[in-house]
């Protein structure tokens, strides 16, 4: 009897572990990727694939210390993102604007929505249907490094551009 009880108890300990979904959803995961769980397309990097724009192109621009105003290289890197989505028009993207840990919270809400909306309206600049663009602001909520170096700073300092499907 106690056999028949381990067996039972081993194979279902084995059918829970094989039906653990590791995806964290919407709200991201340990790197502070968020978002894209929720709209598919991601696994293999295939073209026209969520997969493909978070590594071939990025999905994050940084920004200097109570910055919103884009640098050369983030607009390189928006171009980027505005050549994918005009060929891709399957796509709406959530800009959310964040910030680093120093500040109010309030001013630190305004800064990332002002960031989101910065690269909006350069993307909506290089063609990309406005009507396709959808701005929030998380402030310092959702950081992706804590500590209080500039080194962590710097990482939070961001505007991420989150895909989702329309084909679903």
């Amino acid at each position: 009897m106690k056999t028949i009880i381990w067996m039972l108890l081993g194979a279902s300990l084995a059918f829970a572990s094989a039906c653990t979904n590791t995806d964290t959803g919407f709200f991201g995961d340990k790197n502070g990727t968020t978002g894209h769980a929720g709209f598919g397309g991601i696994g293999s990097a295939a073209e026209g694939s969520v997969a493909e724009f978070q590594s071939a192109i990025g999905d994050r621009v940084l920004f200097d210390v109570n910055q919103s105003t884009l640098n050369s290289e983030s607009m390189t890197l928006l171009s980027s993102q505005a050549e994918w989505l005009i060929s891709n028009n399957d796509y709406k993207v959530v800009l959310e604007g964040h910030a680093d840990e120093q500040g109010t919270r309030e001013y630190n809400l305004a800064l990332g929505a002002r960031r989101a909306n910065s690269v909006k309206e350069y993307l909506v600049s290089l063609g990309v249907a406005g009507d396709r663009l959808q701005t929030v602001s998380y402030g310092k909520e959702r950081p992706i490094e804590i500590c209080s170096a500039e080194s962590c700073y710097s990482q939070n300092r961001r505007a991420v551009s989150v895909l989702e499907n329309l084909g679903l």
